[in-house]
């Protein structure tokens, strides 16, 4: 303490001293070049894409943890839990059976229609939630994106992964449905590997082009909901689409038909349901005469026009004749038309329906990556 009470330093400066200023600690030299001598690189700059999906796949078990941790946080505060993963497109699909297969009978056509109706309510629940969570993941999480440096693709992927997971579990619900329907089990069914794995491909694509679109534009994930509505009644989920009004040419039912969502439901009711394979048009000679008949009287339990030659396994499934020509009267004369369906000309077909979901799936995925790689240094930027 000096004579007037205030702290100070030992020493003081001689008369004459000259404080010398210490050297700058930051050369004066562009920090460009300065980053370049102590080969700095940028925190958030965007890798080559090899070495991207190379990232990626090196995260591969963080990614599956933080899906599977997601997935089960998700109806923690629920009593019924993950009840509700099956729950809720059960719950859809008891409404669309009210509204679409009693009051529009839209059942008309299809046989073990329940199982029809689940199978489509299933699988493009698997797509619709995945676009929709894909639009919200890079704003969703926000702050983990600023906080650390990771690949930004495992958001949207692991989010897939959640929704795949559900799949899986709605998987083991429609097994029971099927058996319950008189469809059981046959080397078909192995087609669900193929086909949910290329549906996988196209959700992943589809929720790295909306993540990255919703990540910079929040109206974006306002706006997917309407497109995918619009998409779930013009899929086939709740009809079959050669029953569609015939004002639609043929072309104008095969964009329906070939349109992703439709495309991956048609596979799976193609594995699952033995009627959907044996009823499907294209699977007989086409008959003009037979086949009207169902497009115009397309329910179970109609009237055969009489004088009409039908194949005798739509009555009699063992007899060896060929056909036969229903009486006027009598009890041949009320049968189901659901079978007539083969004898029309196929819409698509089982080969179209198989390319176009290598195509859809795989396009999207690699459009996807490519399309949400190009924006990585972008993401978390306020």
């Amino acid at each position: 303490m000096d004579n007037s009470g205030q702290i100070s330093a030992p020493g003081t400066l001689q008369a004459g001293a000259v404080i010398v200023p210490e050297p700058p600690r930051v050369p004066d030299r562009p920090l460009a070049e300065l980053a370049a001598d102590y080969e700095l690189k940028l925190s958030g700059a965007r890798p080559p894409l090899r070495r991207y999906v190379a990232m990626l796949w090196q995260r591969r078990h963080f990614i599956i943890g933080y899906a599977t941790a997601r997935n089960v946080s998700m109806y923690t505060d629920a009593k019924l839990g993950q009840i509700w993963q099956v729950l809720t497109p059960l719950l859809n699909a008891g409404v669309y059976y009210l509204i679409f297969g009693l009051l529009f009978e839209a059942a008309r056509g299809v046989a073990h229609y329940p199982a029809f109706l689940v199978t489509g309510v299933f699988v493009f629940a698997f797509s619709e939630r995945s676009i929709v969570t894909g639009s919200n993941v890079m704003r969703a999480n926000l702050q983990l994106i600023r906080a650390l440096y990771f690949p930004r693709a495992s958001l949207p992927l692991a989010y897939v992964i959640v929704e795949l997971q559900q799949m899986l579990v709605g998987m083991v619900v429609l097994v029971v449905i099927m058996l319950v329907s008189g469809e059981y089990p046959s080397w078909y069914w192995l087609l669900l590997i193929p086909a949910v794995f290329l549906q996988t491909l196209f959700n992943t694509g589809a929720a790295l082009i909306v993540a990255r679109l919703g990540g910079s534009l929040a109206d974006v994930s306002e706006l997917i909901p309407f497109f995918l509505r619009i998409s779930r009644y013009f899929c086939g989920v709740m009809y079959l689409i050669i029953t569609l009004p015939a004002v639609l040419t043929n072309w104008q039912k095969q964009v329906l038909s070939l349109n992703p969502f439709a495309v991956y439901i048609s596979l799976v009711r193609v594995a699952f349901m033995h009627s959907y394979r044996t009823n499907s048009a294209g699977n007989q000679p086409y008959n003009y005469g037979l086949c009207q008949q169902f497009l115009k009287i397309p329910g179970p339990g109609k009237h055969i026009l009489p004088g009409t030659r039908v194949p005798t396994t739509l009555i009699l499934p063992n007899s060896k004749l060929p056909s036969i020509v229903i009486p006027k009267s009598g009890p041949l004369s009320k049968i189901s038309n659901i079978p007539l369906q083969a004898y029309c000309h196929a819409i698509v077909t089982n080969n179209d329906l198989w390319i176009a979901a290598v195509g859809w799936g795989v396009v999207f995925f690699a459009f996807g990556i490519v399309f949400f790689w190009r924006a990585e240094n972008l993401y978390g930027r306020g």
